[in-house]
């Protein structure tokens, strides 16, 4: 992104970004309610178009590109799209439906390599025993588990995770948490972008920290440098203390 401004009526959503994101890195995204960090990631997922500057991603500039094919070589997940699969959907169907980018299973045939690649995802993710479970009688977790399974059904080369850990108690988040560590760690994982509101969301592993606030950047680089007390005091408009711990961080209000 390089001058990159979203507007919309008299609001200005994101304004003068400058940012990139390479082919080995893992990244967080870390920011107040309102600070842009949702906008930041539909541009990066080709679902948006910026008011000013330039957008590429993976080398292809929006506007100038089929975003449709762009979006396939994306994985996605959010709280918006987990409330988009029907609630009769079975676990495994939910993650194969991904090669057609279709949300509910009708007539698509899949072959032996498909259901053996959701398996194998769903498997990695703790998910393969609730395979034929119906995705409506899931929990928030095992939900969100298997929404980043999906994500990774066509083998994306950029991983973008809205708030993957929201709404999770706290042995559901730490198991999700150490999961994506894992994931951060394999060499041939896709790059990866998350955004989260909580320090202690972020994933041992993740090497870079985007800090947002009203729409502006605070920060942005490796995530040791980044994170500090008087950034991300800046960012959150209160003296705050970060700590990190066996590759973990917290936060407190000095």
């Amino acid at each position: 992104m390089e001058g990159v401004s979203v507007r919309r009526g008299k609001s200005t959503l994101l304004h003068d970004v400058d940012w990139a994101v390479e082919l080995d890195e893992r990244w967080v995204v870390l920011g107040p309610n309102g600070a842009g960090k949702t906008t930041l990631l539909k541009l990066a997922a080709a679902e948006l178009h910026p008011t000013q500057g330039s957008v590429h991603v993976l080398g292809e500039r929006l506007g100038r590109v089929n975003v449709f094919e762009l979006r396939t070589r994306i994985g996605l997940t959010s709280a918006a799209l987990g409330m988009r699969v029907p609630g009769d959907e079975t676990v495994q169907d939910v993650v194969v439906s991904a090669g057609y980018g279709v949300l509910g299973r009708w007539r698509e045939q899949y072959d032996t390599s498909d259901t053996d690649r959701a398996k194998q995802l769903l498997d990695a993710l703790g998910m393969l025993p609730l395979a034929e479970r119906m995705f409506g009688t899931l929990s928030e977790g095992e939900r969100k588990r298997t929404l980043i399974a999906r994500a990774l059904m066509t083998d994306p080369e950029l991983l973008l995770l809205d708030e993957p850990a929201a709404g999770l108690d706290l042995g559901g988040r730490e198991d999700l948490v150490s999961r994506l560590a894992t994931l951060a760690a394999d060499p041939d994982a896709p790059a990866s972008v998350l955004v989260t509101h909580h320090v202690e969301e972020i994933p041992v592993g993740y090497s870079h920290g985007l800090l947002l606030r009203q729409g502006g950047v605070v920060a942005a680089g490796l995530l040791d440098d980044v994170l500090t007390n008087e950034n991300l005091s800046t960012t959150f408009g209160l003296p705050l203390a970060v700590q990190r711990r066996r590759g973990r961080y917290t936060a407190w209000l000095r």
